[in-house]
């Protein structure tokens, strides 16, 4: 059997060459490489389609996540509900702004933050909820931002895992008062460098961020505020303009190939897939399964050519980085169990059914011996 690698953007990028190698000629040739002509288009057919009035792009997830918060007047003495499961760049944004981190367990089915649990953990220094769609499963949006009405309180979505997801027919990216997302490579939206962009309905906010990502300027040379140099550059966004034509036709690919792998193996051995939430539409960034045998399985696996990978081997409050923080194991149990248990199956683009039936057949092999 030839090996099956956990990602591969071969295929992706094999198809739309010619169209990657016309955008990267044309902003070789027009010479303008920074705040031009392909980053004011990409951000207007994102906005589209995203069902949001602005769009603006930014140099990486975390800078959209940070500015999101600064915009919205995040700081010390503040508290920022986060998912307990996510990746750790989640928590760090609220760190930079000096505000209190307050995790709260995820839901043990969908993975993604528990609604039930949130009226124990707002306060009234609670100004924000992140809300995480992990693995390209939508959170409970509608849930949560009823919460945050009530509450008087921010809702930022962090859809950096979200592209082309969506709640009865409306996307993810569009129900916080702001959202930031992320175009790293292996994102179902990916450049091919690094690169985020923040969604929002509400065009002043958009407005301060075009300023403050662009050391605080709306005219040349005159600073209104500090801001930062956090920009996407020309030959990015001309990347992402093509592949952003090819976004839906992929996820659909994606998720054949997730519900073939759901779908065959139902009942075998300990396997334990996460749940859609009621009217949601993954994008199946991830193919996640849950056993209890993920470390000997994952062996196996890779034995027999097939890589996997593990998001996440470590919760955020167990990292050394957050250690300060004073969060003992076992404070999040469903999110302790998730990262014990879980592991990552390949699952891209091009991939093809005979090769996802591959990765099945040798996982029952592995439960059946």
């Amino acid at each position: 059997m030839q090996p099956i690698p956990f990602l591969s953007l071969s295929p992706q990028h094999d198809r739309i060459r010619i169209e990657l190698e016309k955008g990267f000629k044309n902003v070789l040739d027009r010479g303008k490489f920074i705040l031009n002509g392909e980053v004011e288009a990409f951000e207007k057919e994102y906005a589209q389609y995203s069902g949001v009035t602005d769009c603006v792009t930014v140099a990486s997830g975390l800078d959209a996540l940070t500015i999101s918060l600064k915009m919205l007047g995040v700081g010390v003495g503040d508290e920022v509900i986060v998912p307990a499961l996510t990746c750790a760049p989640t928590w760090m944004a609220v760190s930079q702004t000096g505000a209190v981190l307050v995790p709260v367990d995820v839901d043990a089915d969908t993975f993604t933050l528990d609604t039930k649990k949130l009226d124990d953990f707002i306060s009234s220094k609670t100004k924000v909820m992140i809300a995480v769609n992990l693995y390209g499963r939508p959170a409970s949006l509608p849930s949560i931002c009823a919460v945050a009405v009530k509450k008087k309180i921010f809702v930022i979505e962090d859809n950096a895992q979200g592209h082309g997801a969506s709640i009865n027919g409306q996307q993810t990216g569009s129900f916080g008062t702001i959202n930031a997302t992320s175009f790293y490579p292996t994102k179902n939206l990916g450049a091919l460098g690094d690169g985020g962009a923040i969604t929002t309905n509400d065009t002043a906010l958009a407005d301060r961020v075009r300023s403050f990502r662009n050391y605080g300027t709306v005219q040349r040379f005159h600073h209104d505020v500090v801001g930062i140099n956090s920009r996407l550059d020309e030959m990015q966004a001309a990347f992402l303009r093509v592949k952003l034509r090819y976004l839906d036709e992929w996820n659909k690919e994606r998720r054949s190939y997730a519900h073939q792998y759901s779908q065959s193996l139902a009942g075998v051995g300990d396997l334990f897939f996460p749940a859609d939430a009621s009217g949601t539409y993954a994008n199946y960034h991830l193919q996640v399964v849950c056993t209890n045998h993920r470390d000997s399985l994952g062996q196996f696996l890779r034995h027999h050519g097939i890589e996997t990978d593990v998001h996440y081997p470590v919760p955020p409050h167990l990292q050394q980085a957050y250690r300060s923080l004073g969060f003992s194991r076992g404070q999040f149990p469903v999110t302790e169990k998730i990262c014990q248990t879980i592991l990552s199956l390949p699952l891209w683009p091009g991939l093809k059914h005979n090769r996802v039936d591959e990765v099945i057949t040798c996982i029952k092999k592995f439960f059946h011996r």
